[in-house]
Parts: structure tokens; C-alpha cells; sequence
């Protein structure tokens, strides 16, 4: 039941059409599962994170959806469909078939509101998401009785959808795209494959409508809080060639494929199809109006805790994918494992570093889990490194063996299982949130108070850059901004001085930050 608090925010948000009797008594009645029926619907029990597109989605499939409100304190919702008859449709429905979001059972019954009319500028936010899947009604569902809806849309060219994922700070799977992608229709087929620096993917539905909504609804959305950004366009393939079933490819629609490990999922001919799609892409997507929430993970420290448990942080998708990577073309005169440690380590808990004996320019980093390599293979391939541009693969190794006992490797291989400097040891940690790519600003902290600008000026110039610009911050003295010429002199920087010792038992912590001075 709503309460007394529900009922106040109710009124305040200006909702009317609610049938006789006073505040008190008309709530209760929300309680009876068979009340008379509404186009407003009253959801109970909602999961603390949800969002305002997970109820929409509920929705969706027996109509259109006009409004919406949330109850946030009461993890309550009341949802407004275009029509009675849908309404119904959608309670018949979800009482043979018990609705769950994340995991959690939802309840669903009929509103005595018999419309919402809610004050837009408390609901802005709620608005800014129905707006982005007003267009989205499905047509054809085998649930409504409907045909064809009433906002019918022009018919897609393609069941296939081309996805981009700008702002990628944390591994996109592609059990989570599935996830996400599945709300608007059954996906019979993805592919996933890495383009000009780019975490790009296919995906395939049964029917070019369900494209055509998926669309609309996630083109410009955030997986995460403030990154990993969806741009979505039709494909100007029909049907996908999907050879193997593995991390990188699927086809849903024969299980019976074989994994091929290491093979590459595309073939040539869908390559060389993609090279002549690229330029539809090139404008970037404005997001949707008003900042929308992430669109099925709650926010992007726990989304990262998670990753770094092991899953991303959606119920059942697991940290698939290799946790060795092989790292190439290094400076062989220079680099260390401790080195490789300390720059891998910005993103995940960097286990053991082997150089290799006999090709001393290359390495195997093995990580805590899949999310951590993928994360890191996605930031440092392509940065200098000690003059260098080093390339980052996964590896076909699971594992990073150490020198049998009693033999000396020269120092090459290191465990560093039991590291006091892993930063993500510790879930919901701040460090989850600030994981950027090498930029040429670093982020300091720890620093003792009788350490002055001038002092970590001349201790950064002394690692062979030069320092642009400095700033502590404002309220706190312990952190600063400092500025080197180039993102490969940060990275320099940073490998010769997080965790240097500032005196007064203060060790220096160095990131890179995705702010300028």
C-alpha cells in the first residue's frame, strides 16, 4: 500500500481522476489485486535500482505507454497505457506469468487512478524516458490483439542493428548486450568484434519492428552511469553468418555450433560489407533529453565492483572471456615486471608478469578476472610505453606459470598475487569510478601536507617530461591535478611514481584523471 507518504507526493505530482473517499481509505484499495479495471497500473515491490525504462518496459508489448511515475522511497510505480483494453491485457497476463525485474518477483494490479496527470517539472525526468520510447510500440506482438499500434512506425529497413559503444570505462559483453537488446523482441544472433579502436557489435531480431524499437528506445542511452554509450544504426545486412558459438559470436538459434576457439567471427565477405557501412556513422548521437539513467545496471561503482567480482553487473552474466594478456613490442632494454605491474595495475589487479626468455620484447600479464584484461587490453593497446607503441592481445594462456623451484629466470616472472597496491580489492571501492583512459592529466593523492606544488613539480620533471600545469584541490590539499606534455610522459610518470614514498609514511597514489587544468 502507498501510505500517507505515497498519497502527499501523489497530490503534490497533480494526479487526479481518482475514484471517491478520503486519501487514506482510497489507497488502501490499491492493495486488492482485482479491483476495477484502469489504464493506470499500480507496480509493488520494485528492486531499490530500477529504473524508469525497466517499468516502461513492462509495458511496452500491449501498447503504448503514456506515463509513468515513480515512487522511489516506496519502491512503487504507477504506470499509465494508452487504453483500458491494454491495461487488462497486461494484467491477464503478468497474473499467469509473475513479473520479475532483476531478479526480484514485481506485483501488478489495477489503479483506482483512472489517469495520471503528473506536473511535469517533478516528473521531468520520467518524461525525458517516455519520450524516448513514445515511437517504441510494438507492432505484431502475439500478446496484444492489436496489429498494428497506434504510433505505427515506418517499417525498418533491416532486422540487423550496427552498435557502437563510445565512452567504453567498463567491459561490454556480449551476454550483456543480449540482455539488454532482448526487452524489445527475441535476438536470434550477435557478433562483437573490436574496429578502429572501437568495441563495435551486430545483432539480429526476428523482425526488423523489434530493430526498428531497440532502436529508438537505447540509441544514445547509457549502459552505465555516465559512459559506455550506445549509437545504434540499421545495418545494411539482412541475416548474419555466425560460424561459432563463443564470447565473441552467438547464434541463438543453433546451439549446436561449435566454439572454433581463437577463430575470428567475421568472415571476409561481412568484413568487407562493414568497411563500406562505416561512414553511415560518422555523425556522433545526441542523447536522449534528460540525462537518462543507465539503462538495466545500477550505478557505475557497483556495475565496476561487480565487473571486478567477476560479472558485470547484471544478474547471471559471467566474466567470460581470457584473464592472460599478451603484451608486444616493448622496449626490451627497459621494461620490468614491476613496470608492466604498475601500468596494468590502473586497470584491474594485475596477479602475476612473465617476460618472455626468449623474445624479451614481449609479455604475459595475467589479471584477477576477463573484465579486468578486457578493460585493460581496451585502454593500453596502442599507448607508448618507454618510447614504444606496445600492442595488447588476449592470450591463449589461462594462466601465467611460474619458474619451476630452484630455477632463476633472471627476475622475468613475478607474482603479485598478494600485492598490498591492488587498487580493486575492495568492492564498491572509489577506484572503481575513476578508471580512464591514459590521458596526460594524473590525478595525485595521499600527499602529506609539507609537500608543496614545487616539490611534486620537480619530482614529476625529474621523470624526463615536463610539467604544463598543477593544481591542488580547492578542499582538499591532498590531491592535485598535474599536468604532463604528453599522455606518453604521464604514462612515464605514472610508471615511476605511484606508490613513491613522500616521507611522513605517505605513499604517493597516481591515476590518470579525465579532467584538464
Amino acid at each position: 500500500c502507498v501510505g500517507q507518504d505515497g498519497v502527499d507526493r501523489l497530490t503534490s505530482a497533480g494526479i487526479t481522476g481518482v475514484t471517491n473517499g478520503n486519501d487514506s481509505k482510497k489507497f488502501k484499495g490499491e492493495d486488492k489485486m482485482d479491483g476495477a479495471p484502469s489504464r493506470v497500473l499500480h507496480i509493488r515491490k520494485l528492486p531499490g535500482e530500477v529504473t524508469e525504462t525497466e517499468v516502461i518496459a513492462l509495458g511496452l508489448p500491449f501498447g503504448k505507454v503514456t506515463n509513468i511515475l515513480m515512487l522511489k522511497g516506496k519502491n512503487q510505480a504507477f504506470l499509465e497505457l494508452a487504453t483500458e483494453e491494454a491495461a487488462i491485457t497486461m494484467v491477464n497476463y503478468y497474473s499467469a506469468v509473475t513479473p520479475h525485474l532483476r531478479n526480484q518477483p514485481i506485483y501488478i494490479q489495477y489503479s483506482n487512478h483512472k489517469e495520471l496527470k503528473t506536473d511535469n517539472t517533478l516528473n521531468q525526468r520520467a518524461q525525458a524516458v517516455l519520450q524516448a520510447v513514445t515511437a517504441v510500440q510494438t507492432a505484431n506482438t502475439p500478446l496484444s490483439g492489436t496489429t498494428v499500434s497506434e504510433s505505427a512506425v515506418t517499417p525498418a529497413q533491416s532486422p540487423v542493428l550496427r552498435i557502437i559503444i563510445d565512452n567504453m570505462y567498463y567491459p561490454v559483453t556480449l551476454d550483456v548486450l543480449h540482455q539488454i537488446f532482448s526487452k524489445f523482441g527475441a535476438v536470434l544472433k550477435i557478433i562483437t568484434f573490436t574496429k578502429n579502436n572501437q568495441f563495435q557489435a551486430l545483432l539480429q531480431y526476428g523482425d526488423p519492428v523489434n530493430a526498428q524499437q531497440a532502436k529508438l528506445a537505447l540509441d544514445g542511452q547509457n549502459i552505465y552511469n555516465a559512459c559506455c554509450t550506445l549509437r545504434i544504426d540499421f545495418s545494411k545486412l539482412v541475416n548474419l553468418n555466425v560460424k561459432y558459438n563463443n564470447d565473441k559470436s552467438r547464434d541463438y538459434t543453433r546451439p549446436d555450433l561449435p566454439s572454433g576457439d581463437g577463430q575470428p567471427a567475421l568472415d571476409p565477405a561481412i568484413a568487407a560489407a562493414f568497411a563500406k557501412e562505416t561512414s553511415l556513422l560518422g555523425l556522433p548521437v545526441a542523447a536522449v533529453p534528460g540525462a537518462l539513467s543507465p539503462l538495466a545496471i545500477p550505478n557505475a561503482a557497483a556495475a565496476a565492483a561487480a565487473a571486478a567480482a567477476g560479472r558485470v553487473g547484471m544478474p547471471g552474466v559471467s566474466a567470460g572471456g581470457n584473464t592472460v594478456l599478451l603484451v608486444s613490442n616493448l622496449n626490451e632494454e627497459m621494461v620490468t615486471p614491476q613496470s608492466l605491474f604498475t601500468l596494468f595495475g590502473v586497470y584491474g589487479d594485475v596477479q602475476r608478469v612473465k617476460i618472455l626468455y626468449n623474445k624479451k620484447d614481449s609479455a604475459l600479464i595475467q589479471m584477477a578476472d576477463g573484465n579486468q584484461s578486457q578493460l585493460a587490453m581496451n585502454h593500453l593497446n596502442g599507448q607508448k610505453m618507454y618510447g614504444k607503441i606496445i600492442r595488447v592481445t588476449l592470450s591463449k594462456h589461462q594462466t601465467v606459470q611460474l619458474p619451476r623451484e630452484g630455477l632463476d629466470d633472471q627476475g622475468l616472472t613475478k607474482d603479485f598475487g598478494n600485492s598490498p597496491l591492488h587498487r580493486f580489492k575492495k568492492p564498491g571501492s572509489k577506484n572503481f569510478q575513476n578508471i580512464f583512459p591514459p590521458s596526460a592529466t594524473l590525478h595525485l593523492s595521499n600527499i602529506p601536507p609539507s609537500v608543496a606544488e614545487e616539490d611534486l613539480r620537480t619530482l614529476f620533471a625529474n621523470t624526463g617530461g615536463t610539467v604544463k600545469a598543477f593544481k591542488f584541490f580547492q578542499r582538499d590539499h591532498k590531491m592535485a591535478l598535474l599536468q604532463m606534455a604528453t599522455v606518453e610522459e604521464a604514462i612515464q610518470a605514472l610508471i615511476d611514481l605511484h606508490n613513491y614514498n613522500l616521507g611522513e609514511n605517505h605513499h604517493l597514489r597516481v591515476s590518470f584523471s579525465k579532467s584538464t587544468i
